[in-house]
């Protein structure tokens, strides 16, 4: 019994043995099975969250091909945003700077000012905006629609014009503007015959200097010349190439109208030109200017010969010096007693006159520079005053007033009173002036009562006549 006890336990034991084992076997079967079938669902889903992305990239791209159709298909409106989200409409215009939020999902855009710019308030207003119509007025905000537009209505009314009157506008600019080509080669051809002046004066005084030129070729030459030595520069431009020389050398001609046209010239450029001055004085020109003066000529070349002499005298201590020991003042006033030369009378005076008020402002200038007392210490040896007294120009002066005009009248009182304090002896016994003083004093007094009644109190004859009735009083 025990026996059979002890078998039938053995037996029950191992039986339960075996049925464990089946079922850790169909638990490990039932783990891979649901193991495999999880990785199946799992691709599943990974397939499917792909395909959704695909299907969400393609919608954007729909959704912004579809936001530039709108925008090209109509006008934008501006976006007017505040410190808060909001929608952007398709077809708005978003200005630059702000936030902008964009929903992949649904495809909505939003945006706001940035962060620094609370307090500020919104933009403005639409309905303060500067559209006026389907066109901005302001070219930095038109759209690509506005210009679109501009576009064809240019092309359509350039279209639409009348082909008779565009060709009859095209001939009526062609009739009164010239081409370009055209202007370029006419400047081109002025190019090329345009001179400077002093290669003109070269050619001048060659032709002048020519033998092969006649006289009236030369006298032209001269006549063309005397324009440019007016300028300073082209006058020295004369002496750097010889012409001077040759002008000077000019005045020995035996034909009248060479002398008379080359004094001309030479008065123009020694005129207020030192350097033009010395040159001259030093080439001979003031012996030759008085030989003129002082022979037979012709009124009209001693009038020429007289003005180069003024030029080169005017200003320049040496040259007056020179004048005066050439005996200069001499020949002067020998014209002043000669008959037919009443024309140059006013002249000389005036000449005379000039150049002893130069003196006397150089004496008197309070300037202590270097340069002034150098000019001062030069006129210093021009002795002009003493040999006008002592070659008896106060009594040839006071003669001179008898002419007419008022304006030689007046430079002959303007010099009986500068030579006042020097010549009030031989005034004051020249009974002929006090004569012709008392003529002129009655004649202005009239001219000026006149002057006052039609309401110039300080004419020019009142000026006359008080000069007069100065020279009268110191006189007496």
């Amino acid at each position: 019994m025990a026996a059979w006890t002890q078998v039938a336990m053995s037996h029950s034991i191992c039986f339960w043995s075996i049925v464990m084992k089946l079922n850790l076997m169909i638990l490990l079967l039932f783990i891979t099975s649901f193991s495999s079938c999880l990785n199946d669902r799992v691709s599943e889903f990974a397939l499917t969250k792909t395909e959704d992305s695909d299907l969400k990239e393609e919608n954007r791209k729909e959704l912004v091909e579809e936001e530039e159709e709108e925008l090209d298909s109509e006008d934008l409106d501006v976006f007017y945003p505040t410190n808060q989200w909001q929608r952007v409409q398709p077809g708005q215009a978003v200005p630059a700077g702000l936030h902008v939020q964009l929903n992949l999902q649904t495809g909505e855009k939003l945006a706001k000012l940035p962060e620094d710019s609370h307090g500020k308030g919104d933009m403005k207003d639409p309905s303060k905006s500067k559209r006026l119509g389907p066109i901005d007025v302001d070219p930095g905000s038109f759209t690509t629609q506005e210009l679109k537009k501009a576009l064809a209505k240019m092309k359509k009314s350039t279209k639409t014009e009348d082909p008779s009157k565009e060709k009859a506008h095209q001939d009526d600019v062609r009739r009164r503007f010239r081409a370009i080509e055209t202007l370029k080669e006419e400047f081109r051809e002025l190019r090329l015959q345009m001179e400077t002046d002093a290669e003109i004066m070269f050619k001048l005084i060659n032709k002048f200097n020519s033998s092969a030129s006649t006289l009236e070729e030369k006298i032209r030459a001269l006549y063309d010349l005397e324009y440019y030595v007016h300028q300073v520069d082209n006058a020295k431009d004369l002496l750097f190439f010889g012409g001077l020389q040759l002008l000077i050398n000019g005045l020995n001609s035996t034909e009248p109208l060479m002398k008379e046209y080359v004094s001309f010239v030479l008065g123009a450029a020694m005129s207020s030109n030192p350097r033009v001055q010395v040159a001259a004085i030093e080439g001979g020109a003031l012996q030759k200017l008085l030989v003129i003066l002082a022979t037979d000529q012709s009124l009209a070349v001693k009038k020429k010969a007289l003005f180069a002499l003024s030029s080169m005298l005017r200003h320049f201590p040496y040259a007056q010096q020179q004048f005066l020991k050439l005996g200069g003042l001499q020949v002067l006033r020998d014209l002043c007693t000669e008959k037919g030369t009443e024309n140059l009378h006013v002249r000389i005076v005036t000449l005379l006159y000039d150049l002893i008020v130069e003196k006397m402002l150089h004496k008197e200038s309070h300037d202590d520079s270097d340069q002034v007392r150098e000019r001062v210490q030069q006129y210093s040896h021009v002795a002009l005053v003493p040999a006008i007294v002592e070659q008896g120009w106060c009594a040839i002066i006071p003669n001179l007033l008898r002419m007419p005009g008022h304006d030689s009248r007046e430079k002959v009182l303007k010099m009986v009173h500068v030579l006042l304090d020097y010549c009030r002896e031989s005034y004051a016994q020249d009974h002929s002036l006090n004569h012709t003083l008392g003529l002129l004093r009655q004649e202005y007094e009239e001219l000026a009562a006149e002057e006052q009644k039609e309401g110039d109190g300080d004419g020019y004859f009142k000026e006359l006549l008080s000069s007069i009735n100065s020279i009268a009083q110191e006189l007496k």
